[in-house]
């Protein structure tokens, strides 16, 4: 059975970027860890005149809840990677001492002085495809409220739990990347509940059309929101609210902010290779949301870090 993790790239595609990506709070609150299994432009050998242009790439980002937030991207010749066949299942990619599959990823880096070794494990009850555009592009999370196991280490000092913290594993592909986006994802923890997750969308499609989905996953049922209207967004600061609602009539107000030291600005390479441009996160961020079912009482959740808000280009 194909999953939401399965390969859609082709190795002969000349442009591509292909990338599975994992966020998750720790959940002792010391910080935030993002990684990234990259695939770009494997039928030409990435952008071979860019040093940051390896057709296979490993990223870890290191967002400290005390301090600036660090990335380390190492890249790989293509003839070393090891990856499940397109549209096939179980999915897995493997270069060197870097794994990422179904349930489970590892890594291992040696970049500018550090190193950062990590064996994870997760597991979630809630997938979902935000955004499916065929050759253009999607968005698509195999696990959205996913709780990861394991350790993590960064020169030397180690970090470990059962749970190790909360986020999601998430999987994205086009043909180039958006002339802008702006993307959230929140984990709310509970006491007594399951947890609930908040995934919201919004990018440029052709013809002047603007693309605009949310999706909440809370007790057990997923609501799906695409009347998003901002109120108020701040691309320099990093912060984004809205209100929502479904076409039965329950209605959200979201509010991220992303302000601090945690916001990270990493410049992106285009898939055209002819230059790059800023993309900025914040995986530390804070989510308010309103949420009130048609006819019902209005219900709030909330978390202090256990969001991640990013955005790209220029709107």
């Amino acid at each position: 059975m194909k999953t939401l993790n399965a390969v859609y790239s082709s190795l002969s595609v000349r442009r591509r970027y292909e990338v599975w990506f994992i966020r998750f709070g720790l959940a002792e609150g010391g910080g935030a860890w993002w990684f990234r299994y990259l695939l770009m432009n494997p039928g030409r050998g990435g952008c071979i005149s860019n040093p940051l242009g390896m057709p296979v790439q490993v990223w870890a980002t290191w967002f400290p809840a005390q301090g600036t937030p660090e990335s380390f991207i190492q890249g790989f010749p293509l003839d070393e990677l090891r990856l499940s066949a397109r549209n096939q299942s179980p999915f897995h990619f493997a270069i060197a001492d870097n794994t990422i599959d179904e349930g489970s990823c590892r890594g291992r880096l040696k970049v500018r002085g550090h190193e950062i070794s990590w064996d994870l494990r997760y597991a979630s009850t809630f997938q979902v495809t935000l955004s499916s555009k065929g050759w253009i592009g999607f968005s698509r999370t195999p696990h959205s409220d996913t709780t990861f196991s394991g350790h993590i280490i960064l020169d030397g000092q180690k970090i470990e739990g059962q749970p190790l913290g909360f986020g999601l594993q998430g999987h994205n592909c086009g043909y180039r990347h958006r002339n802008f986006w702006t993307w959230a994802h929140a984990y709310f923890l509970r006491p007594g509940a399951s947890p609930s997750t908040f995934e919201a969308l919004v990018y440029d499609m052709p013809f002047g059309l603007v693309f605009r989905k949310a999706v909440l996953w809370h007790e057990d049922e997923q609501h799906v929101f695409r009347s998003l209207s901002d109120i108020a967004k701040d691309r320099q600061d990093l912060q984004w609210s809205f209100r929502c609602c479904t076409r039965d009539g329950s209605e959200l107000r979201a509010s991220i902010d992303g302000r601090g030291p945690g916001i990270h600005r990493l410049p992106y390479l285009k898939t055209d290779c002819s230059g790059n441009f800023d993309v900025a996160n914040n995986s530390l961020a804070n989510a308010t949301l309103l949420f009130q079912r048609r006819g019902g009482v209005s219900e709030k959740l909330e978390t202090l870090g256990g969001a991640v808000l990013e955005m790209g280009g220029q709107s």
